[in-house]
């Protein structure tokens, strides 16, 4: 769980700007690509895309297969989502124990029209309805249980346009969050939130290199993402110790994750998976945590 220290670390500092370093230099790490090939040459009708930075003085060990393909996003996009609640803390727009007032209640982006959550992975949020719950609330559960009631309740304060700005403004521009979620009406018209695994790996390295909002604020974020509930994915096959900051997210035949993987005693990396077109959930998990091991064994050892 994130201490009380890095919440209030968080809501304290000032925004220092977006702080940009000179890109490294990238190379396409032959060894990576024959391992994660090696997996996804077992699952022929999969559409995977893959995503793995680590990055090291003057150089970056990179890999990409489909990076700039887009992909529904599923709940990926409460990534931006946080990054722009804690800005907007650090700028004093908000603060972390502002009430807010749970309603299942949204406005589609079509036409106005009101719809409610009606499918989510966290029950307890409900159990508040017409009470109000602290702002800090909201962005744990969005992360960690991938509340969409919560998230919905957060873009409704911090809006789209504004997520969607800070992801342009980390680079991301692949991210594209246009709404809530569960606007069937959008939906129909087209209208969803996309990723390509390049935008999510971008915004991880911002998280993991303190880019994001602050140093103290990001610190804050890879512990809410490391508090992550699901991890049936990248996670699942890691040898013990290894801290994994990350975020999953799911729909029918969708399966991401996308995360900053701490392994002891080596360099952290960014690696992003993205998948379509596996309908059976257990499939597409062993697929993901297949990749990450053996990402992680040709950048750590097995």
């Amino acid at each position: 769980m994130p201490t009380a220290r890095n919440w209030a670390l968080a809501a304290l500092a000032l925004v220092a700007g977006c702080r940009s370093a000179p890109p490294p230099s990238v190379s396409e790490f032959a060894p990576l690509a024959e391992a994660v090939e090696g997996v996804l040459g077992r699952y022929p009708t999969a559409t995977v895309a893959v995503v793995v930075r680590r990055a090291a003085p003057g150089d970056t060990i990179a890999y990409a297969r489909n990076a700039d393909r887009p992909f529904h996003a599923a709940s990926t996009m409460k990534v931006p989502v946080m990054i722009e609640a804690f800005r907007q803390v650090e700028a004093g727009t908000r603060s972390w124990d502002d009430p807010v007032r749970v309603e299942n209640r949204f406005r589609s982006i079509v036409d106005g029209s009101e719809y409610a959550i009606t499918d989510d992975s966290d029950d307890a949020l409900y159990e508040s309805l017409g009470r109000d719950v602290p702002f800090r609330d909201l962005v744990q559960r969005a992360i960690t249980t991938s509340s969409n009631l919560a998230t919905n309740l957060l873009i409704d304060r911090l809006t789209a346009d504004s997520v969607q700005a800070t992801a342009v403004r980390l680079g991301a521009p692949g991210m594209r969050v246009l709404r809530g979620v569960e606007d069937l009406k959008a939906f129909e018209a087209g209208l969803s939130n996309r990723t390509t695994a390049a935008a999510l790996a971008t915004l991880m390295e911002a998280l993991r290199d303190g880019r994001a909002v602050s140093s103290e604020a990001d610190a804050a974020m890879i512990d809410v993402l490391d508090d992550q509930a699901f991890n049936e994915m990248i996670p699942a096959d890691l040898p013990d110790g290894v801290r994994v900051a990350h975020k999953t997210g799911e729909i029918t035949e969708i399966h991401h994750d996308a995360a900053v993987v701490y392994p002891e005693g080596a360099t952290p990396y960014v690696l992003v998976i993205l998948t379509e077109g596996l309908a059976d959930k257990t499939e597409s998990a062993r697929l993901g945590a297949e990749v990450s091991r053996a990402v992680y064994d040709v950048l750590v050892g097995g």
